[in-house]
């Protein structure tokens, strides 16, 4: 039965799980990366016809934005901070005909890789842009159901819980962990 499913609220941890680490009074945007492959341009020396074949997936570049000054944040900023951290997005998402609401989370591990500061303008609220880059971890889940899995680390890539690559990863001898 076909339905619609509203994102209608939101929140950010920045540093997984800690409830200090809640962005919910001051989150403004959530952006998940696009998920978009890459292709190279073939043109066979027998065919009349140009094509194209997927050769990959671009790098993920969440973003996300704060209403005010978040000074703990700009702390795991750039090169100063060693190791990257664990954003973990929630949002409730509910189902237009039955009215139930589904949790939608998001794990992305990667480097607080950009700060930018709103222009400041009397009388309205400044707030500041972020960039999570270098990801190296990602993982989407809808209603309790994992829908998308990657880490770099292990090169494993799933979806909807079914290893992408098995067969891969098992011909060039890659470890299976998770």
């Amino acid at each position: 039965m076909s339905t619609i499913y509203i994102m209608e609220a939101a929140n950010l941890f920045c540093g997984d799980h800690d409830p200090t680490a809640s962005k919910h009074l001051t989150l403004t945007e959530l952006q998940l990366p696009a998920l978009q492959e890459m292709y190279q341009d073939h043109h066979a020396g027998g065919s009349r016809v140009q094509i194209e074949v997927a050769v990959g997936i671009q790098k993920l570049e969440p973003t996300f934005k704060l209403a005010g000054w978040d000074p703990d944040l700009l702390t795991r900023f750039g090169l100063g901070a060693s190791r990257a951290s664990v954003f973990t997005a929630y949002g409730v998402v509910r189902d237009k005909r039955t009215g139930v609401a589904h949790e939608a989370k998001a794990i992305m591990e990667g480097r607080l890789g950009k700060v930018e500061a709103d222009t400041f303008q009397r009388g309205e609220m400044m707030g500041h842009g972020y960039a999570i880059n270098e990801v190296m971890h990602y993982e989407l889940w809808f209603a309790d159901r994992e829908k998308l899995y990657w880490d770099f680390y292990s090169t494993d890539w799933r979806l909807d819980g079914v290893s992408q690559n098995d067969d891969e990863r098992r011909i060039l001898r890659i470890p299976t962990t998770g």
